[in-house]
């Protein structure tokens, strides 16, 4: 258990820098590759390059912005100090041990979490009811970056390179035979770096997307990940629109546009937080 705590604890420190590192690839690449050679610097391109970068600034704004606001705005129970000691005979998972009342510690956090939902090593904090719902805008606009990033690194290589992608297989088989050629020394490691890119911009929105939607329904179904995972069924008699509500606040709409702080404290949670 010791030994799996520690990969834990290094995946926890690895992760944000892995963040951090592809977000500043991103961006360098965006504004120092792929608009400069989509769009040239003539007169006629200048609006279309002004339009590709204010919607590119506006999801990567988003995405940092929700980011920072699930890591400031912190799941843990602010009045609960103590630190509970995990039995051996503990039934839950190595980083977290179940508490009563909807509450778990987090062994990697070290502090009590109200709704606890699961830890999140991308922003080395755990996701709960306070936090959730800048939780979901993040995987959102960091989707949504990511698939921009991706179409724009297919145009970049089609203009660059002069590749057809209107065969769909030319994509599936791009990167092994990149990788081919650059051990060959056909192609240089800015090429090969490129199509590495493309499918790691691929991957992570993806994964976003289709975490970001298991998180919406249960959510809208009044349920955590760790209930899920104890095999809890939680029978939640409110409709999907107030458990919603009760993750994204009144002020829902701005926080859609906005990395805003739209969340109230519901009245449950400010009673045993007193």
């Amino acid at each position: 258990m010791l030994t799996r705590m520690l990969k834990l604890r290094l995946l926890n420190a690895v992760a944000p820098a892995y963040f951090f590192t592809a977000t500043v690839v991103t961006f360098i690449l965006h504004f120092g590759f792929f608009v400069p050679t989509i769009f040239p610097d003539t007169s006629h391109a200048w609006g279309s390059t002004a339009v590709h970068s204010v919607v590119f600034l506006f999801l990567m704004f988003n995405a940092l912005g929700n980011y920072m606001m699930t890591i400031l705005y912190t799941a843990a129970s602010g009045n609960e100090t103590a630190v509970p000691v995990c039995s051996p005979h503990c039934s839950d998972k190595v980083d977290a041990h179940y508490l009563l009342n909807g509450r778990h510690f987090c062994k990697l956090c070290k502090k009590v979490i109200f709704k606890r939902d699961h830890h999140c090593f991308f922003t080395g904090n755990c996701i709960g009811n306070k936090n959730m719902r800048y939780f979901i805008m993040f995987c959102i606009y960091t989707s949504c970056t990511c698939l921009y990033s991706l179409v724009l690194g297919v145009a970049f290589l089609t203009v660059e390179y002069s590749i057809s992608f209107d065969n769909p297989l030319t994509f599936l088989s791009l990167l092994p035979l990149s990788t081919g050629y650059f051990f060959m020394g056909t192609i240089s490691g800015l090429q090969f770096f490129l199509v590495l890119m493309l499918y790691v911009w691929l991957g992570i929105g993806l994964v976003c997307a289709g975490f970001c939607c298991q998180q919406v329904l249960l959510v809208a179904r009044g349920q955590t990940w760790c209930q899920m995972q104890r095999g809890q069924l939680v029978e939640n008699r409110n409709p999907w629109r107030s458990n919603l509500k009760d993750v994204f606040g009144t002020n829902w709409a701005l926080g859609l546009i906005l990395p805003v702080h739209t969340v109230e404290m519901c009245s449950g949670e400010a009673l045993k937080e007193d």
